[in-house]
């Protein structure tokens, strides 16, 4: 049996503390009334607009070209400062924002993959299946912290989803077409199904896979077959849902038939690296000696060919956008481009071409620092990519990466360590009675 070491919760508390003072200290800086968000605007250089408020612009033009009409120029002055305290207001949630959902992403995107394995009866995985179900520990507290953040969404503790504003629903055409979906109670409703579905499963799976082994047939394993081919249907609907819901509804008049696979290879990148990382870890401490160098391999393929795919649809969504150039469409990327230069192509960087150059080689994917800096890398990479989904839309050009983010960062990663690695003392490491388990351990990738 796993113990967790002194050092991990040495480390994983100090995250946690650390980051529950650098968030307190997030909200304690935010602006708290419009005039000191126009004091922060001056004093940290922000620029005096956002290509999101393409209203405020909009709304600009019309006032000022009759100059007779003041009132309607001071309406719009008070408009744009308003927004401009809602989108700096609005920092520290979306960090927070960020950093939960990457986090579950994580544990969602292992629980797939781990189903999968199940489903398709795969012959090789089975020695990693205890380090799978370890990571899917954090599903159910990391869904609940998100689902905290949504419902103070709701209540109007902050403005990141701005269809939940009654107001701006009634004077926007587009998002009142969308209203009978974008229901703050149904929304909520949604998010529990979704969250009690993965649940459940990961529930009933783990009690299967650890009564497997001391049952004398394999009455449990062909349960966990049954219930993983089911959950895998259900999960590639309400995957591609909870990604319109609680992403792509951020900005509610943008929208893209790609989006739910492109989150979904995003989350299954990020799930098989810790996979991949948390092996090599317990093997460099003395467990998992059935782990071998094959296992490693196949990991580091499904890093690569995930990677891959990831750039296909990061790229098709781009490209087939960026061609059309439908107005309503393309400002999504616009926004990305001009506000948000650096990350928005040093995602590309890091989450395809050195992903792909430090992998393509068959022989990189047997050596664990090779693996490990490109995980590393990869975790990096795919973190960035959350943030360019929610901060745009989120907070505008009022961005950055300081004491709100790391802290945010910090929490979940400190939450997340101590969750799994504590899953990971409550059964063997071992799936001894899974059938394949054999077959598992004699692994060889033929060359």
């Amino acid at each position: 049996m796993y113990k967790v070491s002194a050092n991990i919760k040495i480390f994983s508390f100090t995250l946690i503390v650390l980051g529950l003072l650098g968030i307190g200290y997030g909200f304690y800086s935010a602006p708290k009334t419009i005039e000191q968000s126009k004091e922060m605007v001056s004093s940290h250089g922000y620029s005096s607009h956002s290509l999101t408020d393409s209203h405020s612009k909009d709304s600009h033009s019309s006032d000022s070209s009759d100059s007779s009409d003041s009132y309607g120029y001071d309406s719009h002055e008070k408009s744009h400062d308003e927004h401009v305290f809602h989108q700096l207001a609005n920092r520290p949630w979306a960090a927070l924002y960020v950093a939960a959902f990457f986090f579950f992403m994580i544990s969602l995107g292992t629980l797939a993959f781990y189903a999968i394995q199940r489903a398709s009866q795969a012959g090789w995985s089975p020695v990693l299946f205890r380090v799978m179900e370890g990571i899917t520990g954090y599903l159910l507290p990391g869904g609940l912290l998100v689902l905290a953040i949504l419902v103070f969404s709701i209540l109007h503790f902050n403005h990141l989803f701005i269809w939940m504003d009654p107001e701006v629903v009634e004077h926007d055409k587009i998002i009142k077409a969308k209203s009978g979906y974008l229901d703050p109670y149904f929304f909520l409703i949604r998010g529990f199904i979704y969250l009690g579905g993965w649940s459940l499963y990961r529930y009933f799976s783990r009690k299967f896979s650890i009564a497997q082994d001391n049952s004398n047939d394999n009455k449990y394993h062909v349960k966990n077959f049954k219930i993983s081919a089911g959950f895998l249907v259900f999960f590639l609907i309400t995957e591609s849902m909870m990604s319109w819901d609680w992403i792509m509804s951020i900005d509610p008049h943008w929208f893209s038939t790609l989006f739910g696979w492109y989150v979904f290879a995003s989350m299954a990148v990020s799930g098989v690296t810790t996979i991949a990382l948390i092996s090599i870890y317990l093997k460099s401490k003395g467990y998992l000696p059935n782990v071998n160098d094959n296992h490693i391999h196949d990991l580091g393929k499904f890093m690569f060919g995930f990677s891959v795919f990831w750039t296909y649809l990061w790229f098709s969504q781009f490209m087939l956008i960026w061609y059309s150039n439908i107005p309503e469409e393309v400002v999504y990327f616009i926004s990305r481009i001009e506000d948000y230069t650096l990350p928005f192509w040093g995602m590309v960087v890091i989450n395809f071409i050195l992903p792909f150059l430090i992998l393509v080689s068959s022989n990189f994917k047997r050596v664990y620092w090779i693996i490990t800096m490109a995980g590393i890398i990869i975790l990096v990479g795919h973190y960035i990519d959350v943030y360019n989904m929610i901060m745009p839309s989120a907070v505008g050009d009022k961005w950055g990466f300081g004491i709100p983010e790391l802290a945010s960062l910090m929490f979940f990663a400190g939450l997340f360590i101590f969750i799994v690695f504590s899953t990971l003392t409550k059964a063997p490491l071992e799936a001894k009675g899974d059938p394949f388990n054999e077959e598992s351990k004699k692994f060889v990738y033929p060359f």
